[in-house]
């Protein structure tokens, strides 16, 4: 059986494909440039050109699929009900939908297809910690307008929570809270990453104000912006507890973020 990845090359959806090939899997990896994403994911990925927001096009990489990865991101909320629509048309019968941080569309078209299913629902990514990389890189400092703690999750762990939903029995109808091993503040990140990179890294607070402006400046749209920050300024308990879903599932404990520091120290 084949198992076709969203996002294939994303932060995540890389994962996904590597665990999916480690236990033995046939993988289609979905991206919109395959000659790009070769030398990216592993041998034996069979690589389909598209994009989930474009569902219309995707009846060839849906050929033969019985498992679909998705990763809910900007843009999918309009289209995801119709791309869930035809993957069940094509004969997917089990889908993993990561969501994008609450239950929309996407989510909804999921959870009403009638096929087994399970939500992923990470409450940050440790890869968000990679916003930081220009300003460690040109001034040794992070600007953050909060110093909450958040109980981040390595991407590896999502991927593998949702291979084994996507390959074992027993995860139908799971909704997935996924966290770290530890709840840490802005401050406490930069403190392991200090030790990683073997450099001195500050903490610089920002207003509220200031905070949304620099994503408004990346072309993200305000309200996106506003929610995002938003989420850091009233931080929902989910985010700030810890829970052992990724030791439950996976049978091993959750990486910490000292390990995702050192795998990432190079770049930073």
């Amino acid at each position: 059986m084949t198992t076709l990845v969203t996002g294939a090359t994303g932060n995540t959806g890389r994962h996904v494909v590597a665990e999916l090939v480690r236990r033995g899997e046939r993988v289609r990896a979905l991206t919109r440039a395959p000659a790009g994403a070769a030398g990216r994911l592993p041998a034996g990925v069979e690589l389909a050109a598209g994009t989930h927001t474009a569902p219309e096009g995707l009846d060839a990489a849906l050929d033969g699929v019985s498992r679909l990865h998705i990763t809910v991101t900007a843009g999918l909320a309009e289209v995801g009900p119709e791309l869930v629509r035809r993957a069940v048309g094509a004969g997917v019968r089990r889908i993993t939908v990561l969501w994008g941080g609450f239950v929309g569309p996407v989510e909804k078209a999921v959870a009403d297809s009638g096929v087994e299913w399970t939500r992923l629902e990470p409450q940050e990514f440790m890869s968000n910690t990679l916003t930081w990389i220009d300003s460690i890189r040109a001034e040794g400092i992070v600007r953050e307008p909060y110093d909450f703690p958040s109980a981040l999750v390595h991407e590896a762990d999502i991927a593998a929570v949702a291979a084994a939903a996507l390959l074992d029995d027993g995860h139908h109808e799971r909704a997935y809270n996924l966290t770290g091993p530890e709840a840490l503040t802005p401050r406490e990140r930069i403190a392991v990453l200090s030790r990683a990179t073997r450099r001195d890294i500050g903490f610089v607070p920002i207003t509220h104000e200031q905070a949304v402006d620099r994503l408004l400046a990346t072309g993200v749209p305000r309200a996106d912006a506003e929610y995002v920050v938003g989420w850091y300024a009233a931080a929902a308990e989910d985010s700030t507890t810890v829970v052992d879903t990724v030791e439950r599932v996976t049978g091993r404990p959750a990486r910490t973020f000292a390990q995702w520091a050192a795998e990432h120290a190079d770049r930073f």
